[in-house]
């Protein structure tokens, strides 16, 4: 199994040097990019985790996260927030990004090592349950809910069942990053992304409708007040 790579991205020298020398020590092969204009150099696509901090140069971490979530070959990165900052404020921007975790300064080495690693083992969790839903490459399956993304087919328990063709994109979208709260921010850009406005109110109209047409999984939809929507394991 090749080493899963981790990129520290601060402008605190002596902090990355702490963190990479641990997280080493943990097995993981650790790079650093001391602004986001150094990593955004880098190829971002390579690594299995993104460390990132919030106050940084012109290119804050914030607009770094949005790049990388814009961009179809580092969305599904893992990006866990390390900053100073510690306003709620804050913690909902990041999460809302798409981030998967927030980490708040000061903190213990101790405790980067035990997020970083539990973040690790849920996104390698979330890949392998998707590999193992899929009976064939276009298939998305969640026990008896069976999405055929070839011949844009649902069915419920063997039973077919009519979707509108954006509330397919968006109940796909949900189950392919299952265990994970999706902003609106995200969900809007996904499956809306060819509409020039588009209402949050939309969203909800259209979660609503998935609720009702896919029965009992419908409860599997879950909804997180102020953050957005995920597909529960």
């Amino acid at each position: 199994m090749a080493t899963e790579r981790i990129l520290i991205v601060d402008d605190e020298e002596t902090l990355c040097e702490v963190l990479k020398l641990n997280l080493e020590n943990e097995g993981y092969d650790v790079d650093i990019a001391f602004s986001a204009e150094e990593a955004l150099t880098l190829d971002l696509k390579s690594y299995s985790l993104i460390l990132l901090d919030i106050m940084m140069g012109e290119i804050s971490g914030i607009k770094m996260a949005k790049m990388m979530k814009a961009d179809i070959t580092t969305a599904d990165i893992p990006i866990i927030f390390c900053t100073a900052r510690d306003s709620e404020d804050d913690m909902v921007m990041g999460l809302n990004i798409g981030a998967d975790d927030y980490i708040m300064k000061p903190y213990t080495v101790r405790n980067v090592i035990a997020r970083v690693k539990s973040v690790l083992r849920r996104t390698s969790g979330q890949k392998s349950a998707m590999a193992a839903t899929n009976e064939k490459p276009n298939v998305l399956k969640v026990e008896g809910l069976q999405l055929d993304m070839e011949f844009k087919r649902c069915t419920v328990d063997g039973e077919e069942v009519k979707l509108a063709k954006k509330e397919f994109e968006l109940l796909a979208y949900l189950i392919s990053h299952r265990g994970k709260i999706l902003s609106r921010e995200q969900i809007l850009s996904r499956v809306w992304s060819d509409e020039v406005v588009v209402l949050d109110r939309t969203i909800d109209v259209n979660i609503t409708r998935l609720r009702s047409k896919i029965g009992t999984y419908g409860s599997y939809i879950v909804t997180r007040s102020g953050f957005g929507y995920g597909f529960r394991d």
